[in-house]
C-alpha cells in the first residue's frame, strides 16, 4: 500500500542565491523562502533544476536545506531535489538530506547518462529502498533525455514510498495516460509552467512552479481560481502569465527565472558557471516581457 502524503497545491522550485564571489548567500535564500511562505505557497522544492542542484557540493546542499528548515519550521512540506550522476551518489544525498530534516525527495534520473527502462527503474527503485521518506519522480525528457514512461511506473508501482510523479514532458496527453493506467496510485503534479492550467484541468493535484518565484501572488490567484472551478478567471490570469511561463521551458530557465525574481525584488541574477546571467538582446527582450507583465498584473 502506497505511503500517504499531504502534497497538493503550488510548490515553488526555489532558486539558490549566491554572493558576488559565487559563495552561498544563505540569508538571501532564506529571505526568498520567507517571502514565498508569506504569500501562501503550499510546499517547497529546494535544489531542483532552478536551485542549481548540480552546481553545489553535498555540504552546500545540506547548508541550504538546514537554512530552509530554520524559516519553514515544518509549515509546509519541504522536498529536496536529487540530481546526481550515480545511483550511489543519489542514495548518499538522500541520507544526508533526511538528516537535515526534509520531508521527501524530488528525484531525477541519473544525470548525463541516458539510461534505458531497466536502468531507469533500478535507479529509482534503489534510491527508494535507501530511505523511508516519500519520493516524487521527476519526468522531464526534453531536459534530462530520459523519459520515465507509464510502463516504468508500472514497474515501480510496488514501491510504497514512490508516491508522486512530476510530469514535465510537455505532452499533456501523458497526464491522462497516467490517470487511466494508475487511477489514484500516484499523485500527479504538473511540472512545466506553460502547460500548467491544462494539467490542473486534467486532474493534477499539484504544480511545481518556477515563475511563482517572481509572481507568487498571481500564481496563487490562478491556482485558487482553478480549484474553485472559476475557469474563466483562471484562464484570464493564465493568458496574462503565459509570456513569462514560456521561460520555464527554455534551456536558460534558471537565468530567466532568477532575472524575473530579481526584477520583482526577490534575490539576484547571479548564477554559477557554466551558467552566466543573460546579456544583450536576450536579457532586454526578457526584461520587456517581465516589466510589461508587472505593469498589467491581475488584481
Amino acid at each position: 500500500m502506497a505511503l500517504k502524503v499531504n502534497w497538493q497545491g503550488v510548490f515553488p522550485a526555489v532558486p539558490t542565491q549566491f554572493n558576488e564571489d559565487l559563495s552561498l548567500d544563505i540569508k538571501g535564500t532564506q529571505k526568498h523562502v520567507e517571502a514565498l511562505l508569506s504569500e501562501g505557497i503550499h510546499g517547497l522544492v529546494m535544489l531542483g533544476t532552478i536551485g542549481e542542484n548540480c552546481s553545489l557540493s553535498l555540504d552546500e546542499k545540506i547548508q541550504v536545506l538546514k537554512a530552509t528548515n530554520e524559516v519553514n519550521k515544518s509549515s509546509v512540506p519541504l522536498l529536496n531535489g536529487i540530481a546526481e550522476y550515480t545511483t550511489a551518489g543519489a542514495c548518499k544525498t538522500a541520507a544526508a538530506a533526511a538528516n537535515a530534516g526534509v520531508d521527501g525527495f524530488m528525484v531525477m534520473p541519473g544525470m548525463v547518462y541516458n539510461s534505458d527502462r531497466r536502468e531507469t527503474v533500478n535507479h529509482f527503485r534503489t534510491i527508494a529502498k535507501s530511505t523511508d521518506l516519500p519520493i516524487m519522480c521527476y519526468n522531464n525528457p526534453p531536459v534530462y533525455k530520459v523519459d520515465i514512461t507509464p510502463e516504468m511506473f508500472e514497474d515501480l508501482a510496488d514501491i510504497d514510498n514512490i508516491v508522486c510523479i512530476k510530469e514535465a514532458a510537455g505532452n499533456t496527453s501523458r497526464i491522462t495516460d497516467l490517470f487511466n493506467a494508475f487511477k489514484d496510485r500516484y499523485l500527479i503534479f504538473s511540472g512545466l509552467d506553460d502547460v500548467a492550467l491544462e494539467s490542473i484541468l486534467l486532474g493534477c493535484t499539484g504544480w511545481i512552479s518556477g515563475l511563482v518565484d517572481a509572481f507568487p501572488r498571481e500564481n496563487g490567484l490562478m491556482w485558487d481560481a482553478a480549484m474553485n472551478g472559476d475557469w474563466e478567471k483562471a484562464l484570464e490570469i493564465y493568458r496574462w502569465y503565459m509570456p513569462m511561463l514560456h521561460f520555464d521551458s527554455h534551456p536558460k530557465l534558471v537565468q530567466y527565472i532568477k532575472l524575473a525574481s530579481s526584477e520583482m525584488g526577490y534575490g539576484t541574477e547571479t548564477v554559477r558557471p557554466p551558467r552566466l546571467p543573460l546579456t544583450g538582446k536576450q536579457r532586454e527582450d526578457a526584461l520587456k516581457i517581465i516589466r510589461d507583465s508587472a505593469a498589467n498584473r491581475p488584481s
